[in-house]
């Protein structure tokens, strides 16, 4: 089963073409399944994906991660969305949709990690940026995010 139908029991909206659906760094607080149209999902003002797969979800990052939305969802075609208003009562309620988004999630990881290997065999021989890239596949290999350590005016080391 998808997410779309582990999806089935919650309320849907529908948007306007051209409307937002998340804006970037906005707080989301509800996980958004795609049941009809299509997106345009934007990072740091780039198109990054054009989505029309029913079962696509939105959301979850900000979610997942307790923050603010990482990328603008703006419809393109008129639009139905299902829309869990409290997500993490979903996830819970609907264990197979948590496993369904962890698929998923881990499809992305797959995806980009196998990328980011292509790129440094290709150019393993430089340096600079794409030295950075063991740093991030070390992260994306073990998942370890680095330690926060928000410092103050006084105290910049923590």
């Amino acid at each position: 089963m998808s997410l779309l139908d582990h999806s089935s029991g919650l309320p849907q909206r529908t948007f306007d073409a051209g409307e937002t659906v998340i804006t970037e760094g906005d707080d989301v607080g509800r996980l958004f399944v795609l049941a009809k149209g299509t997106v345009v999902v934007e990072r740091d003002d780039i198109a990054v994906a054009r989505i029309d797969t029913p079962g696509a979800m939105f959301g979850e990052m900000s979610l997942l991660l307790q923050t603010p939305a990482t990328a603008t969802v703006r419809c393109e075609t008129a639009t139905v969305m299902r829309v869990a208003d409290t997500p993490r009562t979903f996830l819970t309620e609907e264990p197979e949709a948590a496993l369904e988004v962890a698929r998923v999630l881990a499809g992305r990881v797959d995806a980009l990690t196998q990328y980011l290997v292509d790129v440094k065999q290709q150019y393993s021989d430089l340096e600079g940026h794409l030295g950075m890239l063991d740093t991030v596949l070390g992260a994306l290999t073990y998942g370890q995010r680095p330690r926060s350590r928000p410092g103050s005016a006084r105290d910049p080391e923590g």
